[in-house]
Order: structure tokens, then C-alpha cells, then sequence
């Protein structure tokens, strides 16, 4: 039998830490191993899988695309792709969509938008207001971006034009922004950064002051968009529009697809500005089509919403119970755990040992995202290990 990992060490280049699983299988909220060992995946994709694994709404469309048309290029019109700018336009607060192929590049060409705003209309503003702890990407762009300083110390100098301030502070957004400021960008809610949540009212006063100031206001709803929070899209869920919306993971239900989105006033891209050779791909636009539709029809948001709140039920009884964890936080399916100690990783590595695939998102902070279309059961399932792990748990 081939020894998968040993080739992993061999040839690929050592950027992530994996747990020990080949995962050659997955149907619905499980996986199965190399040697037929069945796991409950609580991280389905890194929130890409919202249909769960080979969901039949996926795989037909893959099928039918891939034996009809597989990639032109932007120089002609496909009709998947036009039928998918359709169906998330009249579903969202915007009027125009350009498609990338991941959500780093579904920012960049964001940043790119609001830049161009701004000099038409800012007198050449270029400045980007960021938040403490987010994440947009792994781009040098992407990682200026970002608000946490362990990404950026390995690529300075980095690509100027970034102003990186804490989250949930009104104030340090008011204090940041200059005649240079063009837009700000936010996550609705912070996913990488632990799931955290704004305070009631930040969203809205962030968008009165770019209102006043004339500024846009992005928001990278790669993480939080197509229903992972309960609603749709993340900005509907604290009643606050973006002029700019980024979407990816979950967009493509398991293929690569990203996406920006904004409303007229921001659309001034004109051609040559932007392009991609795989953007707008006949097949991934096909999947996120049909993966789309699926989501509305079957209410997929709204099951995320339920069962998100039997979630955090559930963990909350773990936290009565256990003393060393100290919060548990999160909307829709995107929930953490956090601990008084530094003890993620192991949590994560004795839950996978007894089957569920968790995600240790920051040292004490364990993070869940499974599939939109999950059950109680299957939280039960789920709870019942963790259970067992933090009783194991030295503290």
C-alpha cells in the first residue's frame, strides 16, 4: 500500500500542518480514510461543503457541464455563468458580479474596484481600512490586509495602501480615515480570526461613517456568505448592505469559484481593467448555479439558523460541565469553542482519533463549520465525542 503521507513529506512543500487522515471518500457529513475508517466532518471543506460531500445537486451539474463545456475564455458568453450573475444579483443587495477563482482573488479584485472609486470620485484615495484579526487572503495584497501581524512579518515589505485597526471600534475607524481612505473592508463576522462577533450597532455605525465620509464599505463574505450564518448572505443577518461583497467557499458547494459583487455606484470597472482566464468557468459557474438554487428552494439557510442554535445549546451544556471552557460563540453553523488554556489542537487531534474532524482555528479556540444541511443527530453525535475528549482533557 502506498504510503500517502510519506509522499506528502517527500514532495510537497511544507506550508500546513495536516492531522494524520487520507481522506479518499465523502458522502453527505462523512469521510472515510485510506483504510475504511468513517468520520464525522465538522469542517466540510473549510466551510466550502454547505450541501455536504457529493451532494447530487453538485455532482449532476459537474457531470452535465463537464460533457457539454468545460472552459472558452471571458472573450465569449457562456451561459452558466450568466445565469449564476443572475441568480445572485437578484438575490443580494447588488447589481453586478465579476467571478475569480478563490476568495483571495475575489478580494483583490474588490481592493481593485474601491482603488478606482477612488480616484474617480475621491481624488485618487487608495487607502483600505482593515480590522485587527481578520483574514482576506494569503496574497501579498491579501496579507497587507489581513489584521494579523504573524502573516505579515515574513513578507515585508508589504504592498502599501492597507490600514490595519482594531475590531469593533468605531473610533479607530474614524481616527484611521483620511482624504487617502477609499473604502473599508470587514468580515460581517471574523472567521479565522476565532468567530468573533460585532457589537450590536457596529456594522451600522461603520456604514453611517462611510455614508458621511463618502467611503465604501466592503464586506468579504467568503466565510460568512450562502447561508453559513443563518441567512443568505452575512450582511442580512445585522441588516447592513456592503457596496462591495466578496463570496467564495461555500459558493461553488466544492469547486473553486469567488466572486465580488457591488452595487452600481461601485461598478466602475471598465474593459481591461480586470480578467481572469479560469473566472467565470462554464463548469464551477454551472455547480454554483445549481449548489445556489438548491440552498433557496430547500430553505438551507434557514436549516443552518436551527440547527446552529441546538449547536450552541449543546456546547453550552459542555460548558456548565467543564470548567476550562470559557466561551462558546457564534451565528448560524459558524461557532467556536473557547478554553483558558492552549489546548486546540489537542482537543481537535483526540476528536479525530474518535472519528470528528474539528478545526483548531487560534491556540485556544476549537471552530465549527459542517455542512449546511446537517441534523440534531448529528450534533448529538458530535457533542457526545467532544464530550468524551474534554473529560480526558488535562487542565
Amino acid at each position: 500500500m502506498t504510503s500517502w503521507q510519506d509522499l506528502e513529506r517527500k514532495y510537497y512543500m511544507f506550508v500546513v500542518r495536516r492531522q494524520p487522515v487520507t481522506i479518499v471518500r465523502g458522502q453527505g457529513t462523512r469521510v472515510w480514510d485510506e483504510n475504511g475508517k468513517e468520520y464525522l466532518d465538522f469542517t466540510a471543506g473549510w466551510a466550502v461543503n454547505n450541501l455536504g460531500h457529493c451532494h447530487p445537486a453538485v455532482v449532476d451539474a459537474i457531470r452535465a457541464q463537464a460533457a457539454t463545456l468545460m472552459q472558452t475564455s471571458n472573450q465569449f458568453y457562456t451561459i452558466p455563468q450568466l445565469q449564476l450573475a443572475q441568480i445572485l444579483v437578484e438575490n443580494s443587495c447588488t447589481d453586478r458580479v465579476f467571478f475569480s477563482n478563490s476568495g483571495a482573488e475575489a478580494n483583490e479584485g474588490a481592493v481593485k474596484l474601491v482603488r478606482k472609486y477612488g480616484r474617480l470620485h475621491r481624488n485618487g484615495a487608495y487607502e483600505v481600512i482593515t480590522a485587527m484579526n481578520s483574514f482576506h487572503g494569503r496574497t501579498l495584497a491579501m496579507v497587507a490586509a489581513t489584521g494579523q501581524p504573524h502573516y505579515q512579518a515574513n513578507w515585508k515589505p508589504l504592498p502599501e495602501g492597507f490600514v490595519n485597526v482594531e475590531y469593533n471600534d468605531l473610533e479607530a475607524i474614524k481616527r484611521a480615515t483620511t482624504d487617502k481612505t477609499c473604502a473599508v473592508m470587514l468580515e460581517p463576522l471574523q472567521g479565522e480570526g476565532g468567530v468573533n462577533i460585532p457589537t450590536e450597532g457596529y456594522l451600522r455605525a461603520v456604514r453611517d461613517w462611510c455614508d458621511q465620509k463618502g467611503l465604501l464599505l466592503i464586506f468579504d463574505e467568503v466565510q460568512t456568505g450562502m447561508g453559513r450564518l443563518g441567512t443568505l448572505f452575512g450582511y442580512q443577518s445585522f441588516n447592513v448592505e456592503p457596496d462591495v461583497m466578496t463570496l467564495a467557499k461555500g459558493l461553488g458547494g466544492g469547486v473553486p469559484i469567488g466572486a465580488f459583487l457591488a452595487k452600481e455606484k461601485a461598478a466602475v470597472f471598465e474593459p481591461g481593467d480586470h480578467g481572469s482566464t479560469f473566472g467565470g468557468n462554464p463548469v464551477s459557474c454551472a455547480v454554483a448555479r445549481d449548489t445556489f438554487r438548491y440552498v433557496i428552494e430547500n430553505d438551507i439557510s434557514g436549516n443552518a439558523l436551527r440547527v446552529g442554535r441546538y449547536l450552541m445549546t449543546r456546547l453550552n451544556e459542555l460548558k456548565a460541565k467543564f470548567p476550562f471552557v470559557t466561551e462558546v460563540r457564534g451565528k448560524g453553523l459558524l461557532v467556536a469553542m473557547e478554553f483558558n488554556q492552549d489546548i486546540s489542537r489537542d482537543v481537535a487531534y483526540a476528536c479525530m482519533k474518535r472519528c470528528l474532524l474539528l478545526n483548531a482555528v487560534k491556540p485556544n479556540a476549537i471552530r465549527f463549520m459542517p455542512s449546511l444541511n446537517i441534523t440534531n443527530l448529528e450534533v448529538d453525535e458530535a457533542v457526545s465525542i467532544l464530550r468524551t475528549v474534554l473529560a480526558k482533557t488535562p487542565t
